[in-house]
């Protein structure tokens, strides 16, 4: 039987180590499994996370292979080759591929009752493989989609307007890349119609601004990685903010990626769209109001989706 105070971690890079660390100091797991090919760095990235654990909340880190993923209630996959400079996500989709189908063919033989929270990159495309390749209810198998994106939104905007990120409420949604798009007809401040709350203020909200905020958003992950070499510390915090609406069944709008069937004219793929998100996965899809130049650049990102899959043969 799993326990969802239980989590495993597949794949200890730079993702999965920090989203391992976020996780066993979230409060929200007694246990966490760190699985990586290579033992000892799954090894000694456990003792590192527990050598700090007694400024957190009680939580055993360990080191661990498929069999001890079995009583996990949430997986996290985030094994994968490294997202190389100039490289775009969907170029990593070769290489990933491979891993992805190991990964599930040994987790579905000891655990098919986990939620599924796919990292790895090109997360869309990996968490539509994912559902196919194990079977799984499709709500049990998500990706962390544009919800990092989203957050990434959320600091422009509020760094653009002077106020609390945690005020603005907008989504990225789409593919996780290139093709994502920002959802500007419903944005507001607490409430506050972002062009009238820029109006209220005198804050800029013409076209070129907006847009030179989105494009800031799109391109920060090959902007990050030009400088430091890989993401990790914001995807690391994405992946427990999930987590902890899977753990205490919460129910809230997260822009997971997740199977879509029939939303916005866009079926049989994965996107990133606004879940409710609770113990049991993306539990429904909402459909957003979007404005007809939203509605035609998500179905365009859908599409690119699509094409892929289709010419993967899958």
């Amino acid at each position: 039987m799993t326990s969802i105070q239980k989590c495993g971690v597949i794949g200890v890079g730079f993702v999965g180590a920090t989203s391992a660390f976020t996780l066993a100091t979230s409060g929200l797991f007694s246990e966490v499994v760190l699985v990586d090919m290579n033992r000892k760095k799954a090894e000694g990235e456990a003792a590192d996370i527990n050598h700090g654990i007694s400024f957190a909340k009680p939580c055993f880190v360990r080191a661990g292979d498929y069999g001890d993923l079995a009583e996990c209630g949430l997986v996290v996959i985030a094994a994968g080759a490294n997202q190389k400079p100039g490289e775009t996500r969907i170029e990593l989709l070769g290489r990933n591929r491979v891993i992805m189908s190991s990964i599930i063919e040994h987790l579905m033989a000891v655990n098919q009752s986990a939620v599924l929270l796919i990292v790895s990159n090109p997360v869309d495309v990996l968490t539509y493989m994912a559902q196919k390749m194990s079977g799984l209810p499709t709500g049990r198998v998500i990706g962390s989609g544009t919800v990092l994106d989203t957050a990434r939104l959320k600091y422009l905007v509020g760094q653009h307007l002077n106020v609390d990120s945690r005020n603005v409420h907008a989504f990225i949604i789409g593919e996780h890349g290139d093709s994502e798009l920002a959802v500007w007809s419903s944005a507001n401040i607490s409430g506050v119609d972002l062009a009238d709350y820029c109006r209220i203020t005198g804050k800029d909200d013409s076209f070129g601004a907006m847009q030179r905020i989105y494009e800031n958003v799109r391109d920060a992950a090959y902007s990050i990685i030009e400088g430091k070499g890989a993401t990790y510390y914001g995807i690391g915090m994405a992946v427990r903010r999930i987590a902890e609406a899977i753990v205490r069944d919460e129910h809230s709008v997260l822009p997971v990626s997740s199977m879509i069937s029939g939303h916005y004219g866009v079926d049989g793929i994965c996107l990133g769209l606004p879940a409710v998100v609770g113990r049991n996965g993306a539990e429904s899809v909402l459909d957003i109001p979007l404005s007809q130049d939203e509605l035609f650049q998500l179905q365009s990102s859908a599409q690119k989706m699509k094409e892929l899959i289709d010419e993967l043969g899958d």
